[in-house]
């Protein structure tokens, strides 16, 4: 069978590598998915898995899964994941080398690297540039807090006098900004840092007349750190009372830095908010800070913004229960009701405190002790139903029969963005109590008010989808040929078939298959890869995907670098199997009356043991290596072709398999490989056949007619062939 002649061949991503690929191999090697997805989102074991709510896009139940065996995590729902540094790229939009030194740092890897090249310095990501301009400018406003006299005179004595220690100026690196036009600009170019980031991070500024000066001065720093532990911007409030000042001045939106995605204290809160299994939302700096001071430490703020789907998507991750705290400002209340209803629609719990009047959250921790907030806390949160019916009835008007019912139907608009139906019914016996009407009523003009919102949505969705389609009309050329566009629909129907191969190939390359003959009259085993090689060459296949093809070349170089890397694994593998054996018998010596009998028995099992698990584990590594590899391979389409390749998304469940052990995968390569192959080559005999056809129905005077109808004949018995080996009577893997 000849090569499928529909290609486009591009060339494999350029990446530009400047660590050591024996230091990028200890990278991969070290870091643990479950690990490093714990540090966004709050997982729960599922068998030999873990799951939860999935960081890359809205969702109310979790279909985000954390493979720990094969390192790899993924969203069955919007499909991204990866490897921990696809993970990383994916969620933090780092580059490859920055998630890299991002594990690095976490493990304490020690980083070699390669001299690089001037083109390679040009080519320097602006990224990573912006980051090292922030963390010079933390550093910068953090030693004029400690060390420079004005800082000290002014920034740390504001501090003081607000009543933050030591330990929280440290946990949230608190800094002075000098009261000078230029302090900071000219300590960066001092350092060799570039204008143009020093502008592009917001830290400086342009004037009218061209030259640049400190966007921060003479104002105390609180630096926004995303939620991995980045400082992604500033904030400065001003000690002047100068009315014509501006209280507040943040950093401007840039690559690094948008605001909507970030939450004030949460990279410091997010171990304790799932500790806690509860997020207290307040609204500023002094607030988070006091709050932890106090010893309260699931406290994040929305900065003084209003609430954002992203910020509450980033709350969700760790947990489903929120409590707002409020001041007992009565307008700013009311402002704020609309956030709560935000919460609602994500699906989560929400409680609300209110304050004593006059106190805000920063005033009530510094004059409390934490057991004093945390009883405040407990014994005054309310439910957000309750709370909304208080606050909307305590206006002056609302004895008013009119405005009244408008009031009722504000809180049944937020009882209907809560997406769990009990929960809502719970509401509406809660709001008939509250308002003396009947839960019948209520329950109708929920029902009301849900389809409107539906309608309302769909005919958005609709107008959305329209516009799109105009946009992409208007964008998109016509193609000039109708065999580019035949093309195009043949490789997509063979990339299902085609995707099959590649998935066996991904998965278990280095797995023997079989065994074949030698030449010499003896035989040898035969891996995955070796035996998908050998179909591919006898029948001439090819790929009709580039991406395809890039893959299999990968997979062709990562497994010819396996006999170098087992080296190196059997060997740690070796001396965990001779520590955990020292370990056993370390543990056998001190115990107490034994026989020799009995420790002779004991010795036995340990080294037994750990034997079993060292050929588990070198098992394992074999396995896994292409799979790991490639799930982490600089090149885009590559790493998130094998991400999807590699994740099992179904799994029977405990039911099916307690009482009956069932082959595995692996166990039934001999069976599915061969079929994977023999199903590609009929989907490939379909197009020839469909082809064929169509040259038999537009016949012209120049074509043989009898040759194509026996050619016809031909491929016809062929597919009769595959039918019976595969068990169908007839081979339609479905229409072209």
């Amino acid at each position: 069978m000849s090569g499928t002649p529909f290609r486009r061949l591009f060339p494999p991503t350029l990446c530009m590598r400047k660590i050591d690929p024996e230091t990028v191999r200890q990278i991969l090697d070290t870091a643990n998915i479950v690990d490093v997805v714990s540090d966004y989102v709050s997982l729960k074991r599922r068998g030999a898995n873990y799951i939860g709510l999935c960081p890359f896009h809205n969702e109310r139940t979790p279909s985000f899964s954390v493979s720990p065996a094969r390192g790899i995590c993924k969203c069955f729902s919007c499909g991204k994941g990866g490897a921990p540094v696809n993970f990383l790229m994916e969620l933090e939009q780092m580059t490859f080398q920055e998630a890299l030194r991002y594990l690095a740092k976490k493990y304490n890897i020690e980083i070699k690297e390669h001299e690089v090249t001037e083109e390679e310095r040009a080519r320097e990501n602006e990224r990573e540039s912006m980051w090292a301009v922030n963390d010079f400018a933390l550093s910068h406003f953090c030693d004029n807090l400690t060390n420079n006299p004005d800082g000290k005179a002014i920034g740390l004595a504001y501090f003081r006098e607000r009543g933050i220690s030591d330990a929280m100026i440290e946990r949230f690196k608190l800094g002075y900004a000098l009261d000078r036009s230029t302090a900071l600009y000219e300590a960066a170019r001092a350092k060799g840092f570039e204008e143009k980031y020093l502008i592009s991070t917001g830290l400086c500024a342009r004037s009218d007349r061209g030259g640049v000066y400190d966007r921060f001065r003479g104002r105390v720093m609180y630096p926004v750190h995303s939620i991995s532990g980045k400082v992604v911007a500033f904030g400065g409030r001003t000690l002047r009372t100068d009315k014509q000042m501006a209280k507040y001045v943040n950093s401007p939106e840039s690559a690094i830095y948008h605001k909507s995605n970030q939450l004030y204290g949460l990279y410091q809160a997010k171990r304790a908010i799932v500790e806690r299994g509860k997020c207290i939302l307040v609204e500023g700096y002094m607030d988070v800070i006091s709050m932890h001071q106090a010893g309260i430490q699931n406290v994040v703020a929305s900065s003084g913004t209003s609430l954002t789907e992203e910020q509450i998507r980033l709350i969700h991750r760790f947990t489903e229960n929120v409590t707002v705290i409020y001041d007992s400002d009565a307008a700013g209340i009311k402002a704020s009701l609309r956030g709560i209803d935000m919460l609602l629609a994500e699906g989560l719990n929400i409680k609300v405190l209110l304050l004593p009047e006059g106190d805000d959250p920063d005033s009530y921790a510094q004059h409390h002790s934490n057991s004093e907030v945390e009883a405040y806390i407990s014994e005054n949160e309310t439910d957000f139903i309750r709370f909304k019916t208080r606050t909307l009835l305590s206006e002056k008007d609302s004895d008013d029969p009119i405005r009244r019912a408008d009031l009722i139907n504000d809180i049944l608009r937020s009882v209907s963005l809560i997406p769990d139906l009990v929960k809502r019914q719970v509401y509406i016996a809660e709001c008939s109590r509250a308002f003396g009407i009947d839960e019948k009523s209520l329950s109708l003009q929920l029902s009301r008010i849900v389809a409107g919102k539906i309608e309302a949505d769909d005919k958005a969705a609709q107008r959305k989808v329209a516009a799109e389609s105009l946009r992409k009309s208007a964008e998109d050329a016509p193609r000039d040929s109708v065999q580019s566009a035949a093309t195009d629909a043949s490789e997509a129907f063979l990339q299902p078939y085609e995707r099959n191969v590649l998935r066996y190939l991904v998965r278990y390359a280095l797995c023997e298959f079989c065994d074949t003959d030698d030449g010499n009259g003896g035989v040898e085993p035969m891996t995955v890869l070796q035996y998908v090689r050998a179909e591919m060459a006898r029948d001439g296949l090819e790929f009709s995907s580039s991406v395809h093809k890039n893959v299999l070349q990968a997979i062709k170089e990562t497994v010819a670098t396996w006999p170098t890397a087992r080296t190196g694994i059997l060997q740690r593998l070796v001396q965990e199997r001779d520590e955990a054996i020292q370990s056993g018998m370390a543990s056998l010596r001190e115990a107490d009356n034994l026989t020799v009998a009995a420790i002779s028995a004991r010795e036995a099992a340990i080294r037994s043991e750990a034997d079993s698990r060292y050929a588990a584990a070198a098992d394992s590594a074999a396995l896994d290596y292409v799979c790991r590899t490639l799930c982490s391979s600089p090149d885009d389409e590559i790493r998130h072709l094998c991400t999807d390749l590699s994740v099992d998304r179904y799994h029977l469940s405990k039911v099916h398999t307690k009482h009956t052990r069932l082959e595995t995968e692996r166990e039934s390569l001999v069976r599915l490989v061969p079929r994977a192959i023999f199903e590609w080559k009929a989907a490939l005999l379909e197009l020839m056949i469909k082809e064929l056809r169509g040259r038999l129905n537009a016949l012209t005077a120049s074509d043989d007619a009898s040759t194509l109808l026996k050619e016809m004949m031909r491929l016809t018995d062929l597919r009769s062939e595959f039918a019976r080996y595969l068990g169908e009577r007839t081979i339609t893997p479905r229409k072209i």
